[in-house]
């Protein structure tokens, strides 16, 4: 199946009344009722954006589209396809769709453009990074003088690529070239091989998993410096207005789909690959290995942000207003009650960053674990 095709059948399975797909997966139990409000009447329609280019988000997103975890819970959704945080973002702007998987930066920089868009959950954590052609002159950020970086404009690894380069003391624009260039096109370029020690024009990319980690399983690609985004699920206050306990039921399905993940993580995995996503079954291991939720003692899936992730969320607030890519960013209005942990409850831990290895060359896998 095309990619583009595996996409389209998603989208218009997804949309469809009939009956979904089934993973192989097999259906969890619903989540308790602390989790979510009780289904409203069944049928509400729900557009539900979503990134292509993206893991573990692929995974989940397809056993949504794929399962039945929405229409239990009273909506009828539709699944609209985007390949990063930003063509995303104009669309909610847009209103072209009711409900967004996206990262931390992309998140606070749509609320801070239309505050009627708010986080109503958390869906995951993913590494973001930069990365250089093995045998290329490029080691550390502070390499980059004088060469081009190519990172896709307006995505948390966007953030990332800036904060690395100011913290080695280079000016962007200045000291490192910044080239915009979409994850689908860098994934492509460190694939056709680095001679000289550059790929093609470029002396470093910045991207976020599974790219990230099928460079990495390739032997592509040399890791210079790596981060953590946050995940989160992003809903139109105008669509709550018409379904008020649509937050708490679509975190309900949410968590449905994780468990779902948790029971068997590899038909997920092969799910997502057959609906087209561009990745490896063991990049996509490597890429989920971060995630607390799909750890091997994960329990109940934390749908809320714990302390860590929210400092996390505040500190991108505030590089966002330092960077001047926003004006103003009110991260405390952005957060909606699903959102926040209940009052006294103790949250999982968020997995820390950890430094790549001193050569820079080989692989990284949090706490130890095999990737």
């Amino acid at each position: 199946m095309s990619r583009a095709r595996g996409w389209a059948a998603l989208a218009f399975a997804a949309g469809c009344g009939g009956a979904p797909t089934p993973v192989s997966a097999p259906a969890p139990a619903a989540p308790t009722a602390a989790e979510g409000a009780p289904p409203a009447a069944a049928g509400a329609p729900l557009r539900v954006g979503w990134q292509t280019t993206w893991a573990t988000e692929a995974q989940l997103a397809t056993l949504l589209a794929t399962g039945s975890f929405l229409q239990d819970q009273g909506f009828a959704p539709t699944f609209v396809p985007f390949t990063y945080g930003a063509p995303l973002n104009e669309a909610a702007l847009g209103r072209a769709v009711d409900v967004l998987f996206t990262a931390d930066q992309p998140a606070l920089v749509l609320h801070s453009k239309d505050p009627s868009w708010g986080v109503i959950g958390r869906l995951m954590v993913n590494r973001v990074g930069l990365l250089s052609p093995p045998g290329g002159p490029v080691a550390a950020p502070a390499d980059l003088r004088g060469r081009r970086l190519a990172v896709p404009f307006g995505a948390a690894a966007h953030r990332h690529a800036l904060a690395a380069v100011g913290a080695a003391g280079l000016q962007p624009g200045n000291d490192v070239e910044l080239v915009n260039l979409g994850v689908e096109e860098i994934d492509a370029l460190t694939q056709a091989g680095a001679p000289g020690g550059r790929w093609g024009e470029l002396d470093a990319v910045a991207v976020w998993d599974p790219t990230f980690a099928e460079i990495e399983e390739r032997g592509h690609g040399r890791l210079i410096a790596q981060d953590l985004a946050v995940g989160l699920v992003v809903m139109d206050d105008r669509y709550v207005a018409a379904q008020p306990d649509a937050p708490a039921r679509f975190m309900t399905a949410l968590g449905g789909a994780i468990r779902a993940m948790q029971a068997d993580p590899e038909a997920a995995h092969a799910a997502a690959i057959q609906a087209g996503l561009r990745a490896s079954a063991p990049a996509l291991r490597r890429a989920a290995a971060v995630e607390p939720n799909l750890g091997p003692a994960s329990g109940p899936p934390r749908l809320t942000l714990d302390a860590a992730e929210l400092d996390r969320l505040r500190a991108a607030g505030d590089f966002l207003v330092r960077a001047g890519i926003v004006p103003a960013v009110d991260v405390e209005g952005a957060l909606r009650p699903t959102a926040r942990p209940a009052a006294g409850g103790a949250a999982s831990p968020s997995p820390a960053a950890e430094a790549p290895p001193a050569d820079g060359a080989q692989p990284w896998a949090p706490e130890g674990r095999a990737p």
